[in-house]
C-alpha cells in the first residue's frame, strides 16, 4: 500500500526587473533517478527536526546560491506520486523573493537554469500541480497586493 508523506518541500523564485516578474526554473540532469529531464522549482526534503519554511532556505542556497529577499508560504499544498518510494508526497510551497542581481550557482542534480516570464514557465512545468502553484504565486503574490500577500509573508 502506498504511504503519503510530507517530507519534500518547494520553493517558487522569483525576482522583478524592470516591472516585469521572472520565475526560476532549474532543469534536472538526464541521470538523475527520479524524473531526470524536468524543469522544476527547487526542490529538497526536509532533514531531521527542521521545519519546513527552514528546508525551503537551506535548499534555496544549496542548489542555487541565493539568498531570499523575502519568504511567503503559499496557501497551496503541492502533491504527487513517487514510483521509487511507493509514495504520494505533499509539499509545503513557498515563495521566494531574491534580488535581480543576485548570480547562480546550480547543484550537480541540475544541468541549466533559466529566468522566465509566467506564460514561458508554465510551457515548462510538467505537473498540473506546479503549474497550478505558479499560478496562484503569480496571481497572489508577485503583484503586490499588500492587503493579501502580507497574511502569508514570512519575511
Amino acid at each position: 500500500m502506498s504511504k503519503i508523506s510530507s517530507s519534500i518541500v518547494e520553493v517558487c523564485v522569483f525576482k522583478k526587473e524592470n516591472s516585469q516578474v521572472k520565475y526560476l526554473l532549474l532543469h534536472r540532469t538526464a541521470d538523475e533517478k527520479v524524473y531526470p529531464n524536468l524543469w522544476q522549482f527547487i526542490t529538497g526534503s526536509i532533514e531531521g527536526n527542521e521545519k519546513a519554511k527552514e528546508a525551503a532556505i537551506r535548499e534555496l542556497a544549496e542548489e542555487t546560491g541565493l539568498k531570499p529577499e523575502s519568504l511567503w508560504v503559499v496557501p497551496y499544498v503541492l502533491s504527487f506520486y513517487n514510483v521509487e518510494w511507493d509514495s504520494v508526497n505533499l509539499c509545503p510551497f513557498f515563495a521566494v523573493k531574491v534580488d535581480s542581481d543576485s548570480s547562480i550557482q546550480i547543484s550537480d542534480e541540475h544541468d541549466d537554469f533559466g529566468w522566465f516570464s509566467y506564460d514561458e514557465a508554465i510551457q515548462k512545468l510538467v505537473w498540473p500541480s506546479w503549474r497550478e502553484g505558479l499560478r496562484i504565486v503569480n496571481e497572489y503574490i508577485t503583484r503586490d497586493r499588500d492587503s493579501h500577500t502580507d497574511i502569508h509573508r514570512i519575511f
